[in-house]
């Protein structure tokens, strides 16, 4: 079995990144499309890509490395989507995105694991291996602080009692609630956990859109082979102005052939 891998880097107006969860979806697929499209046209018309075991696809402008000088001056902050189901994929993401960026650490990321299988509910147990995973980042000077999404108060005081690194914050999602349930407010103000809230959808990109945009985009790419295995949003901020200097996504997928 022959694994080949594809790497993404796309960058998102303030429109792209703005509104419901439905059309946030679509807005994430369309960039993935243009930036495709503008990558292939570019690349050696012979250059087969079926052979090719890393496809390293960006454009020029689709993101801006990070003075060091300015370093200090900025927040570098980022949410992490799982698609698959490995865990390892973390670390691949957040060097990826370290590298792309041109800074050594992340100052804060914020996990959103696979969604459990419809009659599942989410527990402790699902969510450690990636917690591991995030705690060893933050350990070997990856990550400064860590997150959690979509934790209700008994999953979120699960995670903290177990975890040797505790969640910096949660997000709440604002489909689910208008306001934030007491419980868990109360929780998160005894332990110094930050609730925010968001409006991603529960599936920011599934396998089937991927293939299609990806069959879409470049000629003789035989679709149904390629996996997304995450997805990650980025987002560098100005800490005295709290202004948003640049964001975007980057995205990795992998190949299968026998």
């Amino acid at each position: 079995m022959l694994t080949s891998s594809l790497c993404m880097v796309l960058e998102l107006s303030e429109l792209d990144v703005m509104g419901n969860g439905c059309l946030l979806v679509h807005k994430v697929r369309d960039c993935i499309q243009k930036t495709l499209t503008e990558w292939s046209s570019k690349i050696s018309q012979d250059q087969n890509q079926e052979t090719l075991e890393v496809l390293e696809c960006s454009v020029a402008q689709a993101i801006e490395k990070i003075n060091p000088e300015e370093r200090d001056e900025l927040k570098v902050s980022a949410k992490l989507f799982i698609v698959g189901s490995n865990s390892s994929s973390i670390r691949d993401a957040v060097d990826l995105a370290c590298s792309a960026l041109g800074v050594a650490q992340l100052d804060s990321v914020i996990i959103s694991p696979p969604p459990v299988e419809d009659g599942t509910n989410l527990s402790l147990e699902y969510l450690q291996p990636y917690w591991k995973e995030l705690e060893n980042l933050v350990q070997n000077k990856k990550i400064v602080a860590i997150g959690a999404s979509d934790l209700d108060k008994t999953l979120l005081e699960q995670l903290y009692l177990w975890a040797q690194v505790k969640p910096s914050s949660n997000q709440v999602n604002l489909a689910s609630c208008c306001v934030m349930p007491p419980d868990l407010t109360a929780f998160a103000k005894e332990c110094d956990i930050q609730l925010l809230t968001h409006n991603d959808p529960k599936e920011l990109l599934c396998e089937a859109s991927f293939q299609e945009v990806l069959q879409e985009s470049i000629q003789n790419m035989k679709a149904n082979n390629w996996i997304p295995l995450w997805l990650l949003r980025y987002s560098v901020i100005v800490k005295s102005r709290g202004i948003i200097k640049s964001k975007g996504y980057i995205i990795q997928a992998k190949r299968n052939a026998s």
